[in-house]
């Protein structure tokens, strides 16, 4: 850097447009002279502005000059050096923040030359609430900040549903809402199929509910043996005094908590709380299973597929595994590894820093807990060997697809777009990708469509005449590809598509085309599905730009049936979408819109004017006869309905 010069100011300058970029070795050299032996985090970005890798040191000087001798780095890091056209760097107190600080930074900004973990989802947690006096039980997603105390994390939904149904047959809990809760005047069905102990109704008293509460929590704390034992005398003594309705109500408790334990497969008291990690390469790809162990209990299990180069080893990739997973949920006291990582104790502090308390991580050799690793590792075998057949059946598809499409290699990203709308009404576009590992939903999208007035008789409400696609589609594909045109110019952000399917015939294929020519795209194959002439499914048309004549498939072609599956799935986006903004549209009123007029007041005005289109029609003396309706407002409320007249 020049002599008063800030690092902000060196981006700059090396970024700015019409300025040829200086890459590689040559721009890394000219941070070396006033980088510190610090711990930290620094980031290369390319002429664009983009990240293109994250990293962490435990001395950033040290590291960054590593990066000078690029034959001595992987194939992947040498290309990444060549891109390199500025850095940024974040000093830290320890290496541990560092780590820390690397993993946040990787999720946030998903850099093309780092291990990525695409599955970014949080997971469910039971959570039995603490701000009422007849708690809830309910599946919980998200931020823990409401009263209550949480149990998981769950490996699924259905593990969560699967617990929730438990423990509503042995602990009748309820699982209504508040709202719900405080409207009731009579049982729910939950209470007629003995699913809920009507505590809305006062079919129970406080102090009972409180007490199925807490047996439910020691359930849900790994006491399942203890609850049972319970339940089994208070059994026998029902039983004893004749008591036999009440005999068989426990009963039936006492079998769905055996219904649950008889599902562990793996069931070790000893292990407390505890996640098992393991991985297992082969194909140049890499799964990790992660099994999920609290109080004693498996709350099922994941697999994940990290996207990384050929040449990182299972361990490397396990490392990077643990940062970034871990960023987005607080480890649990002892995680178990399939294998030891490079840097087995900067990352046990790490995580200790992110959980706030000792975690242990461990490669068991011997005993309860290494079947436990051994189990995980035959399932991301299983699961890797499984997701390798699926992905060489895909590739398949996608050669034989190129193949009858006449074009030059099999397509890696598709791209397919829909309409859905009722007579132009909330119309809503949807564009879908698939590739070579199935359908990426993380890469969908869907498009609100704004819509230019037409000039049908019957134009609806959103500037659409019923029916007009045409305009929809070039509406959607014009959005879609301005904008890819800006953030990826050169097409090296894997955001263009191989082959762009646009749903619909002749018509349709030539909106696409027209767009294509306007914005001056060229190298996207463009072509259109249509049902056949019954508008059944098995004997589509392809139509393609450099054909006169649609192309036939056989109706057991197993193209034909792949084409049919991607469409099918364009379509349910789509129509999902749609149904979306249908539903917002009918919890809505008109009085929405009014400015002035919050829930209070638009409340006041249905009760005295009965419905919203009455409040329209009023004049401005009935409009401050409403209690809490001043003159002025009523005069803004009237002149809001009255304002062409």
């Amino acid at each position: 850097m020049k002599k008063g010069q800030t690092e902000d100011d060196t981006i700059e300058d090396n970024c700015a447009p019409g300025k040829a970029p200086v890459t590689g070795v040559a721009i890394i050299e000219t941070y070396l002279k006033n980088l510190s032996g610090k711990p930290g985090v620094y980031r290369m970005l390319n002429a664009d502005g983009k990240v293109l890798y994250v990293g962490k040191a435990k001395c950033l000087k040290k590291r960054v000059a590593a990066y000078t001798h690029p034959l001595r780095q992987t194939v992947r890091i040498r290309r990444m050096i060549n891109e390199t056209a500025a850095m940024e760097f974040l000093t830290t107190h320890t290496e541990a923040e560092a780590l820390l600080l690397e993993s946040n930074l990787i999720k946030r900004y998903a850099p093309r030359y780092n291990i990525l973990l695409r599955d970014d989802k949080s997971f469910p947690f039971i959570l039995v609430t603490k701000d009422h006096p007849y708690p809830q039980i309910m599946k919980y997603r998200g931020a823990q900040s409401r009263a209550g105390d949480y149990f998981g994390p769950f490996a699924s939904v259905w593990a969560v549903n699967e617990t929730l149904a438990v423990l509503q047959r042995a602990f009748l809990l309820r699982t209504c809402t508040d709202s719900v809760f405080n409207n009731r005047t009579r049982p729910c069905l939950l209470h007629q199929i003995k699913r809920c102990s009507a505590p809305c109704v006062d079919r129970i008293s406080e102090a009972d509910y409180r007490e199925s509460v807490e047996q439910a929590q020691l359930f849900l704390s790994g006491e399942s043996q203890q609850i049972q034992r319970r339940f089994a005398a208070v059994m026998q003594e029902a039983s004893d005094n004749l008591e036999f309705e009440l005999a068989a109500q426990y009963r039936d408790r006492i079998r769905a908590l055996t219904r649950v334990q008889a599902h562990q497969d793996i069931n070790l008291l000893s292990l407390k709380d505890s996640d098992v990690v393991a991985v297992y390469q082969a194909g140049s790809a890499t799964c990790i299973q992660v099994f999920f162990f609290r109080s004693g209990a498996n709350y099922g299990n994941r697999a994940y597929f990290p996207v990384h180069a050929n040449e990182d080893d299972a361990a490397t990739v396990l490392e990077a595994f643990l940062g970034q997973f871990y960023a987005r949920s607080v480890p649990p006291g002892r995680i178990l590894l399939s294998e030891d990582i490079p840097n087995h104790e900067l990352v046990a502090q790490a995580l200790g820093v992110r959980a706030e308390r000792r975690v242990e991580l461990a490669v068991p050799v011997r005993g309860d807990r290494r079947k436990l690793v051994d189990h995980a590792i035959v399932n991301a075998k299983e699961a890797l060997t499984r997701r390798l057949a699926e992905s060489a059946s895909q590739r398949k598809l996608l050669k034989g697809l190129a193949a009858k499409f006449g074009l030059e290699a099999a397509p890696d990203r598709i791209e397919v777009y829909d309409n859905s709308h009722v007579a132009g009404t909330k119309a809503v576009g949807a564009m879908i990708v698939a590739g070579p590992e199935g359908f990426n939903r993380s890469a969908y999208r869907k498009f609100t469509i704004k819509g230019v007035k037409g000039t049908g008789p019957r134009e609806s409400a959103d500037g659409f005449s019923p029916g007009d696609d045409y305009a929809m589609m070039r509406e959607v594909l014009t959005r879609r590809f301005s904008r890819v045109l800006k953030e990826d110019p050169d097409r090296t952000g894997g955001q263009w598509p191989d082959l762009v399917l646009v749903d619909g015939g002749k018509g349709q294929l030539g909106v696409a085309a027209e767009v294509f020519e306007e914005l001056g795209i060229e190298g996207v194959n463009l072509a259109a599905i249509a049902k056949g002439p019954d508008r059944d499914a098995g004997h589509e048309r392809i139509f393609r730009p450099d054909r006169v004549d649609p192309i036939t498939l056989q109706a057991r072609d197993p193209v034909s049936y792949f084409l049919q599956r991607i469409r099918d799935e364009a379509h349910r986006f789509a129509i999902g979408a749609h149904r979306k903004q249908r539903s917002k549209a009918i919890g809505k009123s008109i009085l929405d819109e009014v400015p002035g007029v919050g829930a209070r007041r638009k409340k006041a005005l249905l009760h005295h004017f009965g419905d919203a289109k009455a409040v329209s029609q009023a004049g401005r003396t009935d409009l401050e006869a409403v209690e809490g309706i001043s003159s002025s407002l009523a005069i803004k409320i009237y002149d809001w309905f009255h304002a062409d007249r």
